[in-house]
């Protein structure tokens, strides 16, 4: 098995790669909804400033990680299905909430690690997807100003959504601010940010978006959105593995830099086998059959297992995709996360169809 494992990003060079050829040097995927959204596009300045502010939001935004969170939410509401016309509503409202505040916290993260000088440079997050603050695509006014822009309406909808829900919505709405406010520091750099990314989209967001939609939680609930958190925590575990000799030098305390590079591995195998192995055991247990179909999720998790197994090479092999490099773990990691979370989703509605 070579490094060319199938990515979960479309583009021109994925589809180059799966033909058996090689990516064209200096090749770009062109910028539109569909790549913003399926893939981490390298935007070049003249194409920026041809591109509307709607394409420049989904690429600042990383709009191509924003379906975890969609999923996420999607899972919440299955899991409360039948819906009334109210809980429909409520559904709709707290997830184009939620996906607001995922974008936020992108934007935000981004901004302050610009302005602290933590990517600025030749820092791993200015070498892959697109970084409008390093490339000087944007002022730090025009992406404050963006920042503003999402924070406030997810903040207005919250606010809705609190005077329809009452209290506690407020109070589940300030933990997800507190996180998103403070992910990324201090708690990215004293290793408590993947505690951070597993209780906010496990507990946090699943179980938030089943109580709005139905009013109700339970042991059950908490179940489930544990096994839906692990998903996006082996996203942020890779990630941090993949940059956890420039998070070191930098001083940046991620769980992985804490770990070592063998530990990090591990933990990301470890997290991906416990979300299938859970979702499998509670199809018997809990004699929810449908959630069988995460057995759909083994290839993707038996490519992350294998690039776990290898340690992560200094330099690009030769047959792995330049347009991705530096990322080596995170690449089939995400891709597991994407396909699990849609499993999951699937067996929800198939579990509240039935």
């Amino acid at each position: 098995m070579n490094t060319r494992i199938q990515l979960p990003f479309r583009s021109r060079v994925v589809g180059q790669l799966r033909a058996g050829g090689k990516p064209h040097a200096g090749s770009r995927p062109g910028l539109s909804v569909s790549s913003a959204v399926l893939d981490m596009p390298q935007v070049p300045p003249a194409t920026w400033r041809r591109t509307g502010w709607v394409l420049r939001w989904l690429v600042a935004s990383r709009a191509s990680v924003l379906p975890l969170t969609l999923f996420a939410c999607l899972f919440a509401g299955l899991l409360a299905l039948p819906w009334s016309v109210g809980e429909a509503t409520r559904l709709v409202l707290v997830t184009l909430a939620v996906l607001l505040a995922h974008a936020t916290n992108n934007l935000l993260n981004d901004h302050v690690d610009y302005r602290t000088g933590l990517d600025r440079g030749n820092y791993f997050r200015a070498l892959y997807g697109t970084h409008p603050l390093t490339r000087g695509l944007m002022s730090v006014a025009a992406h404050r100003l963006m920042i503003l822009l999402t924070g406030s309406a997810a903040l207005l909808l919250c606010v809705y959504l609190g005077q329809i829900l009452g209290a506690t919505a407020y109070w589940l709405a300030g933990a997800g601010a507190f996180f998103l406010l403070f992910y990324t520091y201090p708690l990215k750099r004293w290793a408590v940010g993947e505690l951070s990314v597993f209780l906010v989209w496990g507990p946090l967001m699943v179980g938030g978006v089943y109580w709005a939609v139905s009013g109700d939680w339970g042991a059950e609930i908490m179940l489930l959105s544990v096994i839906y958190g692990l998903g996006p925590t082996v996203v942020i575990c890779a990630k941090h593995a993949d940059k956890r000799t420039d998070d070191a030098r930098r001083g940046v305390r991620t769980l992985p830099v804490v770990l070592g590079a063998g530990w990090s591995a591990a933990v990301i195998a470890l997290l991906a086998l416990l979300q299938v192995g859970l979702t499998i055991a509670w199809a018997f247990s809990g004699q929810a059959w449908t959630y069988l179909v995460i057995v759909g999720a083994l290839p993707a998790l038996a490519g992350c297992l294998y690039r776990t197994t290898r340690p992560r090479p200094q330099r690009r092999p030769d047959d792995y995709p330049s347009n991705l490099w530096p990322l080596w773990y995170t690449v089939p990691a995400f891709q597991f996360a994407r396909t699990s979370g849609g499993l999951l989703v699937l067996g929800a509605l198939a579990n509240g169809l039935l």
